[in-house]
């Protein structure tokens, strides 16, 4: 089992740990090939943040499910005592490394995928055929059902059918069942995607309308190909306009809807048409709006009305509804008041009320929200604003179509403009379907606890996903209500019923089968950090709105002490009290929830809308993003060295650590969403010239656009920006930080490992967790 003790000392002073010797997470290797079995036993998945290929040996890919372990307790009680969470991280749709094999499309004809009768699981490489083939056994329920004659195969020597190895879904962990009629409640429906642009005076002013108007207009050409696809706009300020974009007008025709309150949509049937036939028309309106409102003086918004209306349109066939939001919704449905300024701009942690500001303002978008999930509506926010608007209650309409919001805070027509383009493209191009129906089923023995994540809710088993695309993650927790047999495996399998934006109805089966163990040193052994963390991220990101900032870290503080205590006092080979052992599997454990106690959602400064946003996107977040999310990469940029040897790029990466910044270097921070590029303030002008084009970072704007020039290290940065916005599926919006000035302290403020006014440094909080340990084992 391996230890890490970190005091060489062995007196009982928990004060002597070496800073030298203290974890930090490593650099990245060069590519992995990951088998998921071999030998008819599941192999540990590599790290989320690994550059690894996935073949699929029976276990579906860890890009597609995670387990917080990679071996299951056999008790509830085994479970218990570690401390540690028994949890999925499903991300159904997840995009597979360009070399690896395409997921197989299974067509079983009319008679569609073979079931369990009993607990409705399907056909996998774990269920056993027995009886010379006319018989096979559930692995998840334990039920023997008959094999449909035009299913029969005999067995071979070794007990597997013949067949099992040129049948996809006998010998790989995920396909893609063809559906049949039964799995349709109607006919699949056209892709349909709704562009509802905020026209109020002030997104006018800022260049937010522009910004948008540019951004689908681009966006249109990546819409999916085909007649199916269909498109519709609306405007909205505190009115909606509609546009009739039928091609028989010689120009888009505006219909004006007053009434906010009760809302309603006129022309049904051309305000939504296909984008084949009114791609000019559309191009022609897009370029016109900002200049038609260039004079609005309205500064109120109807959002609650004009997706409401939106809403209406779309209702007969579901689809996609895409809001470009600037201001706080003040008027109709739905409007709200500016409670920032009631609950003041920075909420102190003394405030005890202060967490309701977290949450929703009434329950009117709320009911509106499971309204538009039960017509298949999924709602996408893009917030482009200067000022507060509100986002603990906006954000509960994504959340709830399986949606997401897009934040842009303080809006920049200059350098957010691409980012926006961007975000849109990708929104609207990604691998994704609609119509989704998600249940995950397991071995008897355990049972599905909880799903957490952008869906909505109507049944116990099953979570309804108006649109599910291949960013999203939900997380699923169990409980034991049996035991397992030591040896035995436990059996995970995920099952998306969705139309693809073709129009095709499918089933994504995905599965996962672990052994079970009675043995808890087995448990940390088989631990995966990076999903653990992503489940400690989770759980914050859903007590916030519900308690005190202060309970949650604490919360989360005694959640990484109880599991390392349970180690330390159950499993550790190492007995000297003077050193804190820490499980190598979860080393990095203490690290990453200092981090999450220091990030934004945590801390007590703060803008109130900032934090809504780190909950809103925590909430539906994947493995791979978790952990960046609060401990970000730190890149020395004026030393890059790329290896390219197998055109892959590989980053040196620092401490978050203040010790590691010198005056004479540029450094860049990303987190997967922003990317802070902090200049000291002795960096050599040449230096300067060459990434800036100034010889001052004076002459820099602190939001900016980069360009690429003419030189080696201008081309190498470009080029390792280019390679995290693949690595992310992310855009990342520019930011500069000069030392010195407000830009960077926002840098500083992201070295976790440094003590400041929000906690202590990361030496400084090894040292209190072994204390709490020490205290424990007293």
């Amino acid at each position: 089992m391996g230890n890490s003790p970190l005091a060489g000392s062995q007196t009982s002073t928990p004060s002597k740990i070496d800073p030298n010797q203290i974890p930090r997470p490593m650099p990245g290797s060069s590519i992995i090939i990951f088998e998921t079995r071999q030998g008819n036993q599941a192999n540990i998945p590599p790290p989320s943040s690994s550059d690894f290929i996935v073949k699929d040996t029976g276990n579906c890919s860890p890009r597609l499910m995670r387990c917080t372990l990679n071996q299951v307790p056999c008790t509830g009680d085994l479970l218990e005592t570690s401390c540690m969470p028994l949890a999925l991280m499903v991300q159904p749709l997840s995009l597979p490394h360009p070399s690896e094999e395409p997921i197989h499309v299974v067509d079983l004809g009319e008679s569609g995928p073979l079931r369990c009768s009993r607990c409705k699981g399907y056909i996998n490489p774990f269920m056993r055929f027995v009886d010379q083939g006319r018989r096979f056994i559930c692995n998840l329920c334990g039920y023997t059902d008959e094999t449909p004659r035009d299913y029969f195969c005999n067995l071979g020597p070794d007990g597997r059918r013949r067949d099992a190895d040129e049948r996809p879904e006998l010998c790989r962990g995920t396909v893609e069942f063809v559906a049949t009629k039964e799995y349709m409640v109607r006919d699949p429906m056209p892709a349909a995607f709704f562009f509802l642009v905020d026209v109020s005076m002030n997104s006018i002013q800022t260049g937010a309308t522009a910004a948008a108007c540019s951004a689908i207009g681009q966006a249109i050409a990546d819409l999916p190909e085909g007649p199916r696809t269909m498109v519709g706009i609306a405007t909205f300020d505190s009115a909606i306009h509609f546009y009739n974009l039928k091609r028989a007008l010689q120009q888009p025709m505006m219909l004006i809807v007053p009434d906010i309150q009760d809302v309603y949509t006129p022309l049904h049937t051309d305000i939504i048409v296909p984008v084949a036939e009114c791609r000019q028309h559309l191009e022609q309106l897009l370029e016109s709006i900002p200049t038609m409102f260039e004079e609005n003086k309205v500064a109120d918004s109807a959002f609650g009305a004009a997706i409401k209306a939106a809403f209406l349109a779309l209702k007969p066939t579901g689809g996609k509804l895409l809001v470009f939001q600037s201001v706080l919704p003040s008027a109709g449905l739905g409007s709200l008041s500016l409670r920032e300024a009631e609950g003041r701009t920075n909420i102190s942690a003394g405030e005890k009320e202060a967490h309701k500001l977290l949450q929703p303002a009434d329950n009117t978008l709320k009911t509106m929200a499971i309204e538009f999930a039960e017509y298949q509506v999924c709602v996408d926010v893009f917030i482009t604003t200067q000022t507060f608007i509100d986002l603990s209650s906006i954000s509960v309409v994504p959340r709830t179509t399986g949606g997401q919001v897009y934040y842009y805070y303080p809006f920049s027509a200059l350098s957010d403009t691409a980012k926006l383009y961007n975000d849109l493209r990708w929104n609207i191009s990604r691998p994704q379907g609609f119509e989704a129906v998600m249940r995950v089923r397991c071995s008897q023995g355990i049972q599905v606890q909880e799903y957490s994540g952008n869906f909505c809710k109507r049944i116990p088993t099953d979570i309804d996903l108006p649109g599910i695309d291949c960013d999203k993650t939900i997380m699923v927790t169990f409980k034991h209500d049996d035991k397992f047999q030591e040896g035995l495996e436990c059996a995970f399998q995920c099952a998306l019923l969705y139309t693809t934006v073709y129009g095709q109805r499918r089933i994504r089966v995905s599965n996962l089968s672990l052994p079970c163990t009675s043995v808890l040193s087995n448990l940390f052994r088989s631990a995966d950090l990076d999903t653990q963390f992503a489940c400690f991220l989770k759980q914050a990101a859903s007590g916030i709105p519900t308690r005190s900032l202060s309970q949650v870290r604490e919360q989360i503080m005694n959640l990484c002490i109880s599991i390392l205590h349970c180690y330390r006092k159950f499993c550790a080979t190492v007995s000297s009290a003077g050193q804190l052992i820490l499980p190598e599997a979860l080393k990095l454990l203490p690290l990453y929830t200092l981090a999450l106690t220091k990030g934004i959602g945590l801390r007590n400064d703060g803008r109130l809308d900032d934090r809504a946003y780190w909950v809103s996107h925590a909430g539906a977040l994947s493995v791979p993003l978790a952990v960046p999310m609060v401990y970000p990469r730190m890149i020395p940029i004026h030393d890059l060295n790329l290896k390219e040897e197998d055109g892959s790029v590989l980053l040196s990466t620092l401490p978050l650590s203040s010790e590691h910044l010198n005056d004479e270097g540029i450094y860049l921070l990303e987190n997967g969403e922003d990317c802070l590029i902090y200049v000291g303030n002795m960096v050599n002008p040449d230096v300067l010239q060459q990434i800036f084009g100034y010889t001052s970072v004076n002459g820099v704007s602190t939001q900016f656009v980069l360009e690429q020039f003419n030189n080696d290290l201008s081309k190498k940065l470009n080029n390792v920006i280019n390679e995290i916005r693949r690595q992310r599926s992310s855009y990342l919006r520019m930011r500069l930080c000069r030392k010195g000035d407000p830009s960077g302290m926002l840098f500083l403020s992201n070295m976790v490992e440094d003590k400041n006014p929000g906690g202590l440094s990361y030496v400084e909080f090894l040292v209190h967790v072994h204390r709490q340990i020490q205290a424990k084992m007293a």
